[in-house]
């Protein structure tokens, strides 16, 4: 049956009206979608748009169970996309964990450590994340994870057993969050100089933005009881060392601990002045009398650049009371100063609402944030990823600049000298030496990684 020239004509002005109305449809959703999300943003309490666009932190770290993204170059590349369109500037990816080096590390190597961590296309993952990174604007800071905390089973501790403190009772290891622990004694210059030669590896070695160490870069304060450490004290005091909660005993370490910081200063910033010299610990009072790291002298001292303070309370008032500390507000008067944001553990899963409510408090403090840890921005979450994602949209609308120590440049004091009390065994003038030492074969992990990305864990 023919159709007469009436019908096609009416029936191509019907199609012509109904993707018409298609389109309207779409760009009044479109437009309330935007005039939602502007509301939101205005009507949450503390929060203006000058808030947004000034200078802030808006960092992730990138822990050893987000090895799964970080090995495959192209979920890397996804990664590093994502976080650029959510309008995040710094990431903070472990390079030491548990005793190990999460880059090709010819230092770790020739201290003891057998394995050299390439990805899954054999590439540097190291390299690869700086470059991606930087390619869209981000800062990279290397983060020295574990301190000086190993497993006891590691090779390091096996291989030095003479670089390992211990308590009073002649026992040498406590319970970490991975396991049985043993500490590398920080008043050791063999251990001082092997730490540094580390960290000199990471800011000659790669295009880092500087360097970041947070709560193991300390020591439990019921050790310091080895050999090494009690004749350096006998020497210094004339006393034996007391109970581990003697204010003297711990102020003598604390003190300890804070000269071999302003030395590694020292040596990073003679390499790379420019490089920013990050600190992440916990609070001060729990830092300093349970830890013995003094990091207030740190800033007092101006050898810190930037400082995170981990702040994982889940209620907001735990949370608020934490971040009003007057620590916390005196730092904030000569550095760059954020707080590190729990977003989620495996066993604990984390809802946007808590993220949200505690980036508006810090803002509202006009501190900077960084998450932990990556896989549980949205990947572990109890919302859907693209819920969690479009939240931290909402959170971060536009690209800031992250802020920057003011100048003039830092005048790093010259640290005291200590002298090794055994005068046979004077401590190493150079570092260990690097020899031309091939990379393993990238198909076989690293015993700390058992293939599942839950296999190890780091709980702050």
């Amino acid at each position: 049956m023919i159709e007469s020239p009436f019908m096609s004509l009416y029936r191509w002005f019907r199609q012509q009206y109904l993707f018409r109305v298609k389109a309207l449809r779409l760009w009044f959703v479109l437009l309330f979608s935007l005039v939602f999300s502007a509301i939101l943003v205005l009507q949450t309490p503390g929060v203006s748009f000058a808030q947004m666009n000034r200078p802030e932190i808006r960092g992730v770290w990138m822990t050893i169970n987000d090895n799964v993204v970080l090995s495959d170059r192209p979920r890397m590349q996804e990664a590093i996309a994502q976080l650029d369109k959510l309008n995040f500037n710094s990431l903070y990816p472990v390079v030491w964990n548990s005793g190990y080096a999460t880059y090709p590390s010819a230092v770790a190597q020739a201290a003891g450590s057998p394995y050299l961590h390439r990805g899954q296309q054999g590439h540097d993952i190291l390299a690869d994340l700086i470059a991606q990174a930087h390619s869209k604007g981000m800062k990279v800071i290397p983060w020295f994870e574990f301190g000086f905390m190993v497993p006891s089973s590691s090779e390091l501790a096996l291989a030095h057993p003479e670089w390992l403190t211990q308590k009073r009772d002649g026992g040498n290891t406590s319970e970490g969050e991975t396991g049985e622990v043993v500490w590398l004694n920080p008043f050791h210059p063999e251990v001082q100089q092997f730490i540094t030669n580390l960290v000199v590896e990471v800011v000659t070695q790669y295009d880092a933005d500087g360097i970041q160490f947070d709560d193991h870069m300390s020591l439990p304060r019921e050790f310091g009881y080895d050999r090494y450490t009690t004749e350096l004290y006998r020497r210094e005091t004339k006393r034996n060392p007391p109970s581990p909660q003697d204010a003297a005993w711990t102020k003598w370490r604390a003190d300890k601990l804070t000269n071999y910081m302003v030395q590694l200063n020292r040596a990073v910033k003679a390499r790379r002045p420019e490089a920013i010299f990050s600190v992440s610990p916990n609070y001060y009072d729990f830092a300093y009398k349970l830890h013995l790291q003094d990091w207030k002298a740190w800033v007092n001292q101006n050898i810190v650049d930037e400082l995170i303070v981990q702040v994982y309370r889940r209620d907001l008032r735990g949370f608020t009371g934490q971040i009003n500390r007057a620590e916390i507000q005196e730092a904030q008067q000569k550095i760059p100063t954020g707080i590190g944001v729990l977003t989620g553990l495996r066993k604990d899963r984390i809802p946007m609402a808590q993220i949200w409510e505690q980036v508006q408090a810090l803002r509202e403090r006009n501190l900077g944030m960084v998450f932990f840890y990556y896989e549980s921005l949205w990947d572990m979450a109890p919302e859907r990823p693209r819920d969690r994602q479009d939240s931290f949209l909402a959170m971060f609308p536009e690209s800031v600049d992250r802020p920057v120590r003011p100048k003039p440049a830092i005048v790093v004091p010259t640290p005291k000298p200590t002298a090794s009390p055994d005068p046979s065994n004077p401590p190493p003038s150079t570092p260990f030496p690097v020899e031309s030492i091939p990379v393993l074969d990238p198909s076989i992990p690293p015993p700390w990684y058992e293939g599942s990305p839950g296999s190890v864990v780091q709980l702050k």
